[in-house]
């Protein structure tokens, strides 16, 4: 197992309250800087605990996106929360909830993830150039502490954008390659970054969306379930 990283962040909460939001635990199935950076900036107070768990040889095969995509999230969330229950993380047993999440891109009914090297990257952006494509983004959430465990409400849901890519040169699609920063992204880029080096985007959709956390639809189910004391109700949807 690996050892839980803990992450703490205070901010103002969206209902203008100050101080930290979260009551019960929020356990953050991700190692994702992004994913991170949304939920200190929705000023939740949460933990990291990295999923043992390697999806990278998995295949969509004939499943639905959003299914796959929650399937995934779902992985992420349970490996997390099997590592709570063993106690592996080092905490106590306050109950609170964890959160899995995982992105994918729909060009056509292509589902695209992460590249694996530079070439896929580059074949990745250049089947994005010139064309639009849906990024959907898959939210997990499962108890821990009491009530938690298998036997607790399972919450999955997602939710889509719509962004649309101009031409991209070969020169700005080697540029990028060669950045690197199209590691551990779904379609080889970041929309914020590529907004702010002026590429051809525009979107329909939630930014966060795009980003990997949807948290126009999160942060009011989050609020809810951490002054629920964590043991808010939800449907899969």
């Amino acid at each position: 197992m690996w050892p839980a990283e803990t992450t703490r962040a205070r901010g103002t909460a969206a209902d203008g309250r100050d101080g930290e939001r979260s009551a019960a635990r929020l356990i953050l199935a991700s190692q994702s800087p992004r994913r991170q950076r949304l939920l200190r900036e929705a000023g939740f107070e949460f933990e990291v605990v990295l999923p043992p768990l390697d999806d990278g040889h998995l295949s969509p095969g004939t499943a639905d996106p959003r299914q796959w995509v929650c399937a995934l999230a779902y992985l992420k969330a349970h490996a997390a929360q099997s590592v709570v229950a063993s106690g592996a993380d080092g905490a106590g047993g306050r109950s609170g909830i964890v959160l899995g999440a995982d992105t994918i891109v729909l060009k056509g009914d292509q589902i695209i993830g992460k590249p694996e090297d530079a070439d896929d990257a580059r074949r990745t952006l250049r089947a994005l150039s010139d064309g639009e494509h849906q990024v959907i983004t898959g939210v997990a959430i499962l108890p821990i502490g009491k009530g938690g465990g298998d036997g607790g409400l399972r919450t999955l849901w997602s939710d889509s954008a719509t962004v649309r890519v101009g031409h991209l040169s070969d020169e700005r699609v080697e540029a990028h390659v060669a950045s690197g920063a199209w590691r551990g992204k779904a379609g080889g880029y970041n929309i914020v970054d590529q907004l702010a080096y002026s590429w051809p985007i525009t979107f329909d959709g939630d930014i966060t969306t795009v980003m990997g956390l949807p948290m126009r639809r999160l942060s009011p189910w989050l609020m809810r379930a951490m002054d629920d004391g964590g043991h808010a109700r939800s449907r899969a949807g």
